[in-house]
């Protein structure tokens, strides 16, 4: 924040006057941090986490969709924690900051050396925990003025509503909307350069950053998998673009549009280069609206989702062909996909004076998702499991702003010839800045 100091004089020299006026200047070209009092008062620490439970009111077996039958009355229940986020930030003044956020998923990952001692007492490596951890945001930023910053590093894709906004206190959901989580990757993050702002009830981001890599495209997750990479580096034979643009005109409301275009082909170590790939790009279109309304004691939430995938029939006969050996899911992958959904709850605690008064709120909603990685194929049939309805009722109470417990039903309404997959689950989570 620019901090002025007016100075009164009764007659005061154009000399002084001039001299006023370019600091003023220089300090609205370079605003100070309104923290700049000391190192410690310029960084910031927050983020969330969230604990559940879920059982599961059918099998896990990897085979169920392909022999039904055999899987009817099967069920079974999951601990998990599934995100557990530290933000770190520092306001460096003169408009320069840094951001970076730690994720443990599942977590994390826990790895143990032992001696064996009924093997000769070899030495044996051990994965004790499966999770993951990963650097999600990392980027320096230049902040000229409200209406414009730019941004370099690693950080987050802003299409679709779970990837601008995917912490545990924007969604009513034990669990993040499954439609997004399924076809995009997510939270999609990506090395890249960008610049945003805002101008009045409106604000905007555009990035430029590397574009997927259609070796690991698959059909229950279409390109879920595109933006991870095995390797230490990002591939960035082909480059990508992404935008988004939030307007708040209405009190309470939020609507939004973004989107996603890049060509997904060639963005691989595997060779790509013989006469039959000619002219193949496989570009990825998404086109993706959102909206959050929030008052009255309602929150309402919602987004449609629509992505395409050209010459997605060679990609597929081409990723099917790749040996064992590589880190291609070797399946078929859709030409077209599609997620929507949307969410209601009411805060019954508004009814009642006395709890309101201690800042509690306790929200009865329902929630409907429809998604399908493989809504389209240029060549061949869907495959039926792949698309889904689910529904979902449930309650989230907030004792204090920062802290959720969350319980729902929901029901997966599949084909007729496969199992619904019903499900009850309960979870804790927290999300906030602690400094």
């Amino acid at each position: 924040m620019a901090r002025f100091t007016i100075v009164r004089q009764s007659a005061p020299s154009l000399l002084a006057l001039t001299r006023t006026l370019l600091l003023a200047s220089a300090c609205v070209a370079a605003p100070l941090s309104a923290k700049a009092d000391g190192v410690f008062d310029r960084l910031t620490i927050g983020g969330y986490g969230e604990a559940v439970y879920t059982h599961n009111f059918f099998s896990d077996d990897y085979k169920r969709y392909t022999d039904p039958g055999k899987y009817p009355d099967a069920s079974h229940g999951r601990f998990d924690i599934p995100h557990v986020v530290i933000y770190l930030g520092y306001d460096f003044g003169h408009g320069w900051s840094m951001g970076t956020e730690i994720e443990f998923e599942h977590g994390g990952v826990e790895a143990a050396v032992e001696i064996e001692k009924e093997e000769s007492g070899e030495y044996e490596k051990e994965i004790e925990r499966g999770g993951e951890v990963a650097l999600e945001q990392f980027w320096l930023q230049k902040k000229f003025m409200k209406q414009l910053w730019v941004r370099a590093g690693m950080q987050v894709v802003p299409v679709g509503a779970t990837n601008a906004h995917h912490e545990p206190n924007q969604f009513f959901g034990v669990y993040r909307p499954e439609g997004e989580n399924t076809i995009m990757p997510c939270t999609w993050h990506e090395v890249a350069l960008s610049i945003g702002g805002t101008a009045g009830k409106w604000s905007y981001q555009a990035m430029v950053m590397p574009g997927l890599d259609s070796e690991r495209f698959g059909n229950s997750g279409w390109i879920h998998d595109g933006s991870a990479s095995p390797f230490e580096f990002k591939i960035a034979n082909n480059f990508a673009a992404a935008a988004r643009v939030d307007n708040r005109s209405v009190k309470g409301l939020r609507l939004s549009v973004s989107g996603y275009v890049g060509n997904s082909f060639r963005n691989t170590l595997y060779p790509t280069d013989s006469e039959k790939n000619s002219g193949v790009r496989g570009t990825v279109a998404i086109g993706s609206f959102d909206f959050a309304y929030n008052d009255h004691n309602v929150i309402a939430r919602g987004y449609f989702d629509y992505g395409h995938l050209s010459d997605s029939h060679h990609i597929s006969t081409f990723n099917i062909g790749m040996s064992k050996n590589t880190t291609s899911k070797r399946q078929e992958v859709a030409s077209d996909a599609i997620a929507a959904g949307a969410e209601a709850g009411y805060d019954i605690f508004a009814l009642m004076p006395c709890v309101k008064a201690r800042n509690q709120r306790f929200y009865l909603f329902g929630r409907y998702d429809y998604y399908d990685s493989m809504y389209r194929m240029e060549v061949g049939k869907p495959l039926g499991w792949c698309g889904r309805h689910r529904v979902a009722a449930g309650v989230n109470w907030y004792p204090i702003p920062q802290i959720v417990v969350k319980g729902e039903y929901s029901i997966g309404l599949l084909e007729s010839q496969y199992n619904n997959e019903p499900a009850i689950s309960i979870g804790v989570a927290y999300a906030g800045f602690f400094k």
